[in-house]
């Protein structure tokens, strides 16, 4: 049996307002808290034990997943008292670890949408003897990443930060935020301060010779980190492009939860997610969107490519192209938000007031 280590502490803050009142992996996606869908994937790979390590809004996740049963897991949750970062996380967790010193434990970013092969990265790593492996992915536009080249056995030979030229992209190919450490490479992490994985305890392994060993694997991967992403990737788990045991539904252009209540004449296309209780108008057309719990538009909105949050109200008429729309927030007929406008949570636009506004 491999068990896991699931980072969920972060704030979320490139999401907001979607994070305002929720931690970014308890965000539905596909009808589901994102999160659902990496312990769905995790349990279909073979593991059984999950440790999350939480920090923001901690109290949110116990009372939705519990001891992970439902699951087919066991769950349990560590909370820092102050941020630790990525390598910090990992490490405050390792006594609920029930691991020997020479067995792999999976480490995943709560953030990321992929449709990695989990067996086949433990794989890896047993069958090359490394002290820890990577899941690396290839971008078409590395400038955004760290770069991890390697070499033809497939061994990191550097850990390189975001290239500022175009010398300086020598691989296409980053960290994709998974990983199987040896149970006892997370003993040597320092304990009671931050530590990041990518920045310290990553390239110190290879400092002191440590067998790092990266594995490609590109079939599907989305770092969620920012509203446009996070739309895309619920669009994606819907349409069925990025694979999930835990879609509450057959993939196709629409999923409408069983208290939804669309209109006959309403058209959801693109992978669109309604959520419980949320109400669809007549004549409504919403492209490629998610409209969260108890969300409500009315008659002839056009929403495309658009996050509508939980209890927000969006009137007849009114244009979304691209906004994101806090809980609870009423926006009201006849309106045209575009190219990225957040509204925080709670807001109100009257009815008319506003045709254009782009992201500042």
């Amino acid at each position: 049996m491999t068990e896991a280590i699931l980072l969920v502490g972060g704030k979320g803050t490139r999401l907001r307002p979607l994070t305002v009142h929720t931690p970014k992996p308890m965000v539905p996606a596909a009808g589901v808290p994102f999160l659902t869908h990496q312990l769905a994937r995790a349990r279909a790979a073979g593991v059984e034990h999950i440790v999350l390590a939480t920090s923001y809004l901690a109290e949110v996740f116990e009372p939705y997943f519990g001891d992970g049963s439902s699951l087919g897991l066991h769950l349990e949750y560590v909370t820092e008292d102050e941020p630790l970062g990525t390598g910090g996380a990992i490490r405050n967790v390792a006594s609920r670890l029930h691991s020997a010193p020479g067995d792999p434990v999976l480490v995943f970013n709560g953030d990321i949408l992929t449709g990695l092969d989990i067996g086949a990265l433990v794989d890896t790593h047993r069958t090359t003897g490394a002290d820890v492996s990577l899941h690396l992915t290839k971008v078409a536009d590395p400038r955004a990443f760290g770069l991890v080249p390697t070499d033809g056995t497939g061994r990191v030979t550097a850990f390189l930060e975001k290239p500022q030229t175009p010398e300086e992209i020598v691989t296409d190919q980053i960290n994709a935020g998974a990983y199987v450490f040896d149970r006892s490479v997370i003993d040597t992490i320092p304990t009671g301060r931050p530590v990041s994985v990518e920045r310290e305890t990553f390239p110190g392994l290879l400092a002191d010779g440590a067998h790092l060993q990266g594995m490609v694997d590109s079939t599907y991967w989305l770092d969620l980190g920012t509203p446009h992403a996070f739309v895309r990737g619920s669009a994606d788990l819907v349409l069925g492009r990025a694979p999930s045991p835990a879609v509450p539904g057959r993939c196709g252009d629409r999923l409408v939860l069983d208290t939804a209540d669309v209109a006959p004449d309403a058209k959801l296309t693109g992978g669109t997610a309604v959520g419980a209780r949320a109400r669809i108008g007549a004549g409504a057309r919403i492209d490629g969107s998610t409209v969260l719990d108890g969300a409500v538009v009315e008659q002839g909105a056009r929403v495309h490519d658009s996050l509508i949050g939980a209890g927000a109200h969006i009137g007849a008429r009114t244009v979304l192209e691209g906004a994101v729309i806090g809980d609870g927030a009423r926006i009201g007929a006849d309106n045209e938000l575009r190219d990225g406008i957040r509204v925080w949570c709670g807001a109100e636009i009257p009815a008319a007031s506003v045709r254009f506004s782009s992201d500042q």
